[in-house]
């Protein structure tokens, strides 16, 4: 005789392997996936890294915002001296208004105009001076200037007669 319900031992089989992949497939799906201390740690690198970019970036910005405001150096002096034929020795001081109106405002200049020898050669002292932070900041620059239509200054043949060849560059 036959009986009418199955033998659970024809029924095991199957489901101990139906079980079986079950639990293959989810070892595989495990395997495969990030724990959330992998998650962590990766997003930490992430952030050190786009932290450090932005840090650079900031310098960056800061440096080019030097680099737009203006100064001025004694070279600006030195050209408009230079563009001249004929010095005269002396004293001249002034601010950047007669040069160039509204651009360097709280700059001032001084020039000082010796005759070095007898033949034209002059020595130019250049100095800008501006105020940074309540401090003045002075920038300086001596030239040479070959200018022999120039009137004969007090060194050398001129009215003082304070000296004769060999008074080098100094006063």
């Amino acid at each position: 005789m036959r009986s009418i319900h199955p033998q659970p031992s024809a029924i095991r089989p199957r489901r101990s392997a139906i079980g079986g992949q079950r639990r293959a497939s989810s070892r595989r799906r495990a395997a495969a996936a990030f724990t959330l201390l992998e998650v962590m740690i990766a997003t930490a690198i992430f952030f050190i890294a786009i932290f450090a970019i932005l840090g650079l970036v900031g310098n960056a910005l800061r440096n080019a915002q030097v680099l737009q405001q203006h100064s001025v150096d004694p070279g600006m002096l030195a050209g408009m001296t230079a563009l001249t034929n004929r010095l005269t020795e002396g004293t001249e001081s002034g601010d950047f208004e007669d040069i160039a109106p509204g651009s360097f405002p709280g700059y001032s200049w001084s020039r000082d105009i010796y005759q070095v020898a007898s033949n034209g050669l002059f020595r130019v002292d250049l100095t800008v001076t501006h105020s940074v932070k309540g401090r003045d900041v002075e920038s300086k620059m001596s030239i040479l200037l070959y200018r022999p239509d120039s009137p004969p200054g007090s060194g050398f043949g001129g009215l003082g007669l304070g000296g004769g060849f060999g008074g080098g560059f100094g006063r």
